[in-house]
C-alpha cells in the first residue's frame, strides 16, 4: 500500500542546492516524488553559521516509517552528515515530517515531526505541495506564523533536477 508522506530538507554546508538536488534523486528510488519551492531561511539554532536552504519533498511510497527513517539517515549519511551540536549546520537533514495520517511515538521517531507547526521553513513548503493541508484537525494555512514567515525563496519547484 502506496503511504503519502512529506519529509522536511535542509543544508547550510557545502554546495547547499546540489546537495539537497542530489537527495531529491535519492528520494525519487523510493516512490513518487513532488517537491515544494526552494527557501533560505535563518538558523533556527546557534546564530554563528551559515543561512538554511530549506525544502519539502511529499513522497508517496510503501515503505514502512522506520524503514523509510533508515534510509532518509542512510542518505544523510552518504551526503556526509555530522552531528557536531544541537540544532547546527548540517550538510545535510532529512526529517519524516508526515506519514498519511499516522500518530508515532517510540525511542526513534515521532511523528507528526516534533515542532513541525512552530517552524515556518517547513509549514510555507507543505503548504506548496498542498494548501488545504492540516494536521491534528489545524489547517496549516490558518497559522499565524505563516503570515509572519522569515523565509526568501530561492528557487520555484523546477529546481530539483535528476
Amino acid at each position: 500500500m502506496t503511504i503519502r508522506t512529506f519529509i522536511g530538507l535542509g543544508s547550510n554546508l557545502g554546495d547547499s542546492q546540489q546537495i539537497l538536488n542530489e537527495a531529491v534523486a535519492k528520494l525519487e528510488t523510493l516512490g513518487s516524488v513532488k517537491v515544494s519551492k526552494l527557501y533560505q531561511s535563518p538558523p533556527m539554532g546557534p546564530q554563528d553559521q551559515p543561512n538554511f536552504l530549506n525544502a519539502v519533498v511529499q513522497l508517496d511510497t510503501t515503505l514502512a516509517p522506520l524503514a523509510l527513517l533508515d534510509q532518509l539517515q542512510h542518505f544523510e549519511q552518504e551526503a556526509g552528515r555530522v552531528r557536531l551540536r544541537r540544532w547546527g549546520e548540517r550538510t545535510l537533514d532529512l526529517d519524516l515530517l508526515i506519514y498519511g495520517q499516522e500518530q508515532i511515538h517510540n525511542e526513534r521517531l515521532t511523528v507528526p515531526h516534533i515542532g513541525l507547526l512552530e517552524r515556518d521553513f517547513v509549514i510555507i513548503p507543505l503548504l506548496d505541495l498542498d494548501a488545504h493541508l492540516q494536521l491534528n484537525g489545524h489547517s496549516l494555512k490558518d497559522l499565524e506564523l505563516v503570515q509572519q514567515a522569515n523565509l526568501t525563496v530561492v528557487a520555484n519547484q523546477s529546481w530539483a533536477t535528476a
